[in-house]
This record gives C-alpha cells, sequence and structure tokens, in this order.
C-alpha cells in the first residue's frame, strides 16, 4: 500500500474551513442594501444590525442584546473587562480554558485582569461548584486579587460539553458570591447540537449566564463574532468599552449579515415580514426554530462521532483518553498517536493538531464542510503507519 493523499480538508481546526453559502450570499445581498444605492448607516445604524437584534432576542430572550465585534479574544476580553470592576480584577477558569492558554495573555495585558486557573476534577476541562468554591477566599483581603466573575468555555478545549444543570449550579455560586458569569462560546453552536439541538437561552439566559461570546467564526462566518449581553446591568458600559477596544466597525452591517444568516431557521420564510414569528418566539409562545449554525454544527458533531468510532476500532493501537468515555462530545476528538505516526503524518501533508508533546496526544477536529470520505482518508492514514511502524 502507498501512502494515503490527504483529502483538501484537513482537521487541524474549524478556522480553516471556508466560508458558508448561506454567509455569503448574505454578504452580497447586505452589499446591495435595502435601497438602490446600497447606502447605510454606520456603526450599526443599519438594517441588518436591527435583524440581529430580533434574532438574538429570539435564541436568548428578550433582553438580550448582541454588540457584533471582529474577532472571539476581543468578544472575551471585554465580555471578562464588562464583568470585572477594577476593585475585582481577576477572573475564576480552568488551567486549560482558551482565555488562559490561547489567547496570547490578551486578558492580562489588553484588560489587566489576573486569571485564577484551576485544576478540573476530571481531565475533562470542566469547571464545577466544588473546584469555583476552592478559588473563593479571602474576599475581604486587600492582599489577593478579587475574582469579578467565573467564565468557562461550551464546548471547552477537550471538546466536552457543559449541560444546562452544570452550567445552572456553577451560575449559583458564583452568583451567591458577588460574581457574574461569562461564556466564552466559540463552539456554542456545537455545544447546542450536542445537547440535542437545545435552544441557545437553556444553557446560558435560563442558566443564569451574564455575558456570551458568541462564536460565527468556527461554524462559517467569514470574521464576525459577537457579544451577548443577558444582565441588562452590564449594557451601559459594553459600547464604550467595545469602542475602546477597537472592535467597533464602521460598516457594522456586513458583520451582522453573517450572524443573521448563521441565526436564520434552515428554512427561512421568503416574505419579508416575518415580524410576527419574531414576536411569538420571543415571547415564548411558538418554539425557537433551529439555526443554521446548530444545523451545520450538528453535521460536525456527526463527522467527529464518525471518526471517534473509527479510532477507537484501531485500539490498543491509539487509545483515547479516558474522560471521552460517556460525555458529551462535540466535533473534536484527541486520540494520543506514537510520535513516529503523527511525524508520518505530519511529513505527508495531513493537518491537525499536537495537542500534548510528552504523552503523544493530538486533535482531530471536523468542520461544517468535513465529508465522510475525508474519515475514512484520514482512518486508512492512521492504519497504514500503524501497521507500517508495527504499532
Amino acid at each position: 500500500m502507498s501512502t494515503i493523499t490527504p483529502p483538501p480538508r484537513g482537521f487541524a481546526s474549524d478556522n480553516y474551513a471556508g466560508v458558508l453559502p448561506e454567509v455569503m450570499d448574505a454578504l452580497v445581498e447586505a452589499n446591495r442594501g435595502p435601497l438602490v444605492l446600497a447606502h447605510e448607516a454606520a456603526y450599526g445604524g443599519d438594517s441588518m444590525t436591527a435583524r440581529l437584534s430580533v434574532l438574538i432576542k429570539r435564541h436568548f430572550g428578550e433582553k438580550a442584546v448582541a454588540f457584533p465585534v471582529f474577532n472571539g479574544t476581543a468578544a472575551n476580553v471585554i465580555s471578562l473587562l464588562a464583568c470585572c470592576p477594577r476593585h475585582s480584577p481577576a477572573v475564576i477558569c480552568a488551567e486549560n480554558a482558551h482565555i488562559h492558554c490561547d489567547e496570547g495573555g490578551a486578558p492580562e495585558a489588553t484588560a489587566g485582569l489576573k486569571l485564577h486557573t484551576l485544576k478540573t476534577e476530571r481531565d475533562d476541562g470542566k469547571l464545577t461548584p466544588k473546584v469555583v468554591q476552592s478559588a473563593i477566599f479571602d474576599r475581604d483581603s486587600v492582599h489577593r486579587s478579587q475574582p469579578g466573575c467565573v467564565s468557562i468555555s461550551n464546548t471547552t478545549e477537550l471538546g466536552t460539553v457543559y449541560t444546562a444543570a452544570e452550567i445552572k449550579a456553577l451560575s449559583d455560586v458564583a452568583h451567591a458570591n458577588g460574581m457574574l458569569m461569562h461564556l466564552d462560546g466559540a463552539r456554542i453552536s456545537n455545544a447546542a447540537a450536542a445537547l440535542g439541538g437545545q435552544p441557545f437561552r437553556s444553557f446560558t439566559t435560563d442558566a443564569g449566564v451574564d455575558i456570551v461570546s458568541f462564536g460565527g467564526t468556527k461554524i462559517g462566518a467569514m470574521g464576525a463574532e459577537a457579544i451577548i449581553v443577558l444582565n441588562d446591568s452590564l449594557l451601559p458600559a459594553l459600547p464604550f468599552l467595545r469602542k475602546t477596544s477597537m472592535q467597533l466597525a464602521s460598516k457594522q452591517r456586513f458583520a451582522s449579515a453573517q450572524l443573521c444568516a448563521l441565526l436564520e431557521p434552515e428554512n427561512k420564510k421568503n416574505e419579508e415580514d416575518n415580524s410576527s414569528d419574531d414576536d411569538a418566539v420571543i415571547a415564548g409562545r411558538i418554539p425557537c426554530p433551529t439555526p443554521l449554525c446548530v444545523k451545520y454544527a450538528a453535521h460536525a458533531n456527526a463527522m467527529a462521532a464518525l471518526l471517534n468510532d473509527g479510532v477507537k476500532k484501531l485500539v490498543p493501537m491509539i487509545r483515547l483518553p479516558e474522560e471521552q468515555v460517556g460525555d458529551i462530545r462535540a466535533n473534536a476528538i484527541f486520540p494520543f498517536l506514537p510520535h513516529q505516526v503523527t511525524s508520518r503524518l505530519h511529513a505527508n501533508g495531513w493537518r491537525f493538531y499536537v495537542w500534548a508533546h510528552i504523552t503523544g496526544q493530538v486533535r482531530f477536529m471536523c468542520s461544517w464542510d468535513t465529508e465522510k470520505e475525508d474519515i475514512e482518508q484520514l482512518l486508512k492514514a492512521l492504519k497504514y503507519e500503524l501497521e507500517k511502524n508495527k504499532l
């Protein structure tokens, strides 16, 4: 057997994937505009941002307010800034949280925040009330940086998913101790899909979350994220924090158009006026339709599950982390590969991340455009390299 040629779609990150056709169509439509001249008000005073406001209320509740930004790091940093007053400049998070490991020190360097990083009870990336409570001490001591909020990611950096009940328990601990709750939702669509298509509000607004970083880029936007404020006490500061953080887009309609495309239902009506449905959904009289982003996230999750099943058949040649057994997972798996197999795959053009160099753990991530044939090719390549190296 010769070396297996990798497909054009890799497994490094869902950031590698292209733009959803529906998002590209929305950008073209936004460029035409509602008028012949295609001019619209700047800085959010446009029709697409107005539509986004309605869609956010449909999915997160009538008090939810969205602030589009350029990228996820900014969404997280601005959200944390809003939650942490100057006298409580610390954030409680998991030791492998994205804000700690993968944002270049932005919360510290840009926002001046202290991260109280905690080891999780299991190697699943998920905080528990017990773990959070362990970091809440010396609340009256001027010698310790006081935490202003708890921050979690859904999905976590290990691809696991918090349930609504788990998030509610963490929110209760945060609020009981005078803190706020932030959810990093870079892959919030994958979390919703993994939870059986639950509405976003079920594990955010209804679970006591105060502010959300909503991810669009990883699920098919060209480059659009949003800060979603669920606690109206944070609203006065957000416009100013976004501007001073250099995240207020002048032609905001193009960011909003991308987010609208993701949040509209798959079977969006052709009629222009669907305000009656909007009102009914926001009021809770009818269920909120599944948005396009969750449909595509469900596909990515399904591809990851297919890959996971295939990898397990190579056991004991490849082993999976114990924390992946029985946990709700989204669109990534984290097996351990022999170093020589990883090196050979990389040399042959396969794209995936090494997650832990010492142990040989890698990450295979599926995207909205991953196809079954991509999975089959990867599994063939893994089997070939393992057998070639007699592992």
